[in-house]
């Protein structure tokens, strides 16, 4: 599917948010530290625990409000939202109005994405929500790899002009999506909405989502994303404790009397900008490589690449072989995200698309909440003890999806289950 097909409110909203991913990726990685030096490490540690969880709430109101008032509302609300607070956080001269700014920046964001994931399967063809899935998804690591880099300077000494120029960048992403993004929530979705009469409190919350989670083979595939987060969290835990304990300082390159030496923290740096930097290079690659797998040769086969490309690298300390396990885990990452993304969109009901993509966030913040435990059996446990859990939830995550898709019909592969959602699994 060309780029120049897509709906104008793909087109917009790609360059939107890739100019906006720039922007938050070059004040937020230097957050910790400043809450840090402002409350002390041990008050911000505590402090930045409520943002994840208060974000898991206002994804699942995100994704309810996307179903009932729409995709494009429920973007403005979000968008508008991170503007706003990014304003706050440009005028404030305290770090507690900075931490509420901080705070609602995140909510802003959890609220945005249910809606535009769910936009995204609106507007696109089923057997090409994979490619425009993985672009969106490479424009968001474009920020990623970028924006440190740009933040490493800018917010270090233009730290005003910096938020400025954010500010007025999501404020202005805000009003594209006021006055050229177009409502794509389907017209009889729609109209249920219209006709109930049921609100977004908690007991609606709760009965809304306790039908999803009852859905056995959403749970597997929830469970399994746990289980691949906790892998990938440890990108920035066990990882970097490893590198700084156990691999010492070596040659990169040697030419003549030179050597380039690398190790400790700027090795874990540079490992971490690889995956970053290979993602934005070949997330269409892979994508198109892997177009005609189906999900489940896809879920299983990235699962297994997960686990097997973290854990090898307890098996060196060779700096060229750890950059060759950050490609076999980063091959894992790019098969599994444009499907993971499509696989949802395929199996929600059409009516719940919102609230199932606001759903899938649980993933991430339930393997962020248990990935840290790894750091904590390091403290008894050799690297390779560390590295065998790591390939046990891999092998565990691909035996669930082979659990997962054993209890759906044969013929949601083909589409023809399409937006089935729980009964699929009845």
């Amino acid at each position: 599917m060309s780029w120049l097909t897509w709906d104008v409110n793909l087109k917009v909203r790609l360059l939107g948010e890739t100019l906006f991913h720039v922007c938050y990726w070059m004040f937020f990685p230097f957050m910790a530290l400043h809450f840090s030096e402002a409350f002390g490490k041990e008050t911000a540690g505590f402090l930045l625990m409520l943002p994840p969880l208060l974000g898991v709430y206002a994804s699942l109101i995100g994704g309810q409000m996307a179903d009932r008032l729409g995709r494009r509302p429920t973007m403005l609300l979000g968008a508008g939202l991170q503007a706003v607070m990014l304003g706050l956080f440009t005028l404030s001269n305290s770090p507690w109005i900075d931490y509420i700014a901080f705070i609602g920046l995140g909510v802003g964001g959890s609220f945005y994405w249910p809606a535009s994931s769910a936009m995204v399967a609106d507007l696109t063809p089923e057997e090409d929500r994979r490619h425009v899935f993985a672009t969106f998804y490479t424009a968001m690591n474009v920020g990623v790899v970028f924006g440190p880099v740009l933040g490493s300077f800018f917010y270090i000494y233009y730290r005003t002009p910096l938020l400025i120029v954010c500010t007025a960048v999501t404020l202005l992403y805000t009003l594209a999506i006021f006055f050229i993004i177009k409502e794509s929530l389907p017209g009889e979705v729609k109209n249920q909405a219209a006709q109930s009469r049921s609100t977004f409190g908690l007991k609606e919350q709760w009965r809304s989502y306790s039908v999803i989670f009852s859905d056995k083979v959403f749970a597997l595939y929830i469970i399994s994303g746990i289980l691949i987060a906790i892998i990938m969290m440890q990108l920035d835990l066990y990882m970097a404790v490893y590198i700084k304990e156990y691999v010492p300082v070596q040659p990169l390159f040697s030419w003549g009397d030179f050597s380039f030496m690398i190790g400790g923290t700027k090795l874990f740096g540079w490992m971490v900008g690889l995956n970053g930097l290979l993602v934005v290079l070949f997330t269409l690659v892979v994508t198109n490589w892997t177009a005609r797998w189906n999900d489940r040769r896809a879920f299983i086969i990235s699962s297994i690449i997960f686990g097997l490309g973290m854990a090898m690298m307890g098996l060196t300390t060779n700096v060229w072989l750890l950059f060759g396990c950050i490609a076999v885990l980063t091959l894992g990452e790019l098969i599994r995200t444009p499907v993971a993304q499509s696989f949802v969109s395929k199996y929600a009901p059409e009516d719940q698309r919102g609230q199932y993509m606001g759903a899938t966030t649980l993933q991430f913040s339930i393997g962020r909440f248990f990935a840290p435990l790894l750091i904590t059996a390091s403290q008894w446990m050799p690297p390779l003890g560390v590295f065998g859990i790591i390939l046990l939830c891999g092998l565990i995550s691909a035996y669930l999806y082979v659990i997962m898709f054993r209890k759906l019909p044969a013929s949601f592969e083909t589409g023809e289950t399409h937006g089935k959602g729980t009964t699929a699994s009845m």
